[in-house]
């Protein structure tokens, strides 16, 4: 036969053999408050919306920094593989055109003073990266 059944008010941790109530992280007397579980369904609710805005305005920023970042590149590309027979101060405006071959090229003329396919004007920057400006 088996060992007697403890009583429900006795804690008796049958898997350690010994009585753990003073262990327990909750009453575990017969005169304790029941323990409820409190309803956090609206708190999740409201700030998973809440966080989920602020994840998807910060992907929307970090997207907008990186298309920048692929547009400045594509112009560093672009004028630097450009033909050019001087070369550039840094902190000059220089123009970038199209030849009759639609081969970009790089000239210190201004857009108003000549004819030519106008692409862009570009600037050195320190960093010797080329930064598009625009003509006032």
């Amino acid at each position: 036969m088996s060992e007697a059944k403890k009583p429900d008010q006795v804690v008796f941790n049958e898997d350690e053999k010994r009585y753990d109530a003073a262990l327990k992280p909750y009453a575990t007397n017969v005169g304790a408050p029941s323990i409820t579980v409190t309803d956090t369904s609206s708190w999740k609710d409201k700030n998973v919306h809440k966080a989920n805005k602020q994840i998807q305005a910060k992907y929307l920023e970090l997207k907008a920094e990186y298309d920048h970042m692929i547009e400045e590149l594509e112009y560093n590309n672009l004028v630097y593989n450009a033909r050019y027979n001087f070369e550039p101060l840094i902190g000059e405006t220089y123009h970038l055109y199209r030849d009759k071959n639609e081969q970009p090229f790089l000239s210190i003329l201004t857009p108003n003073s000549c004819n030519f396919d106008f692409i862009g004007s570009f600037k050195l920057n320190s960093e010797l990266l080329w930064k598009k400006v625009s003509l006032k």
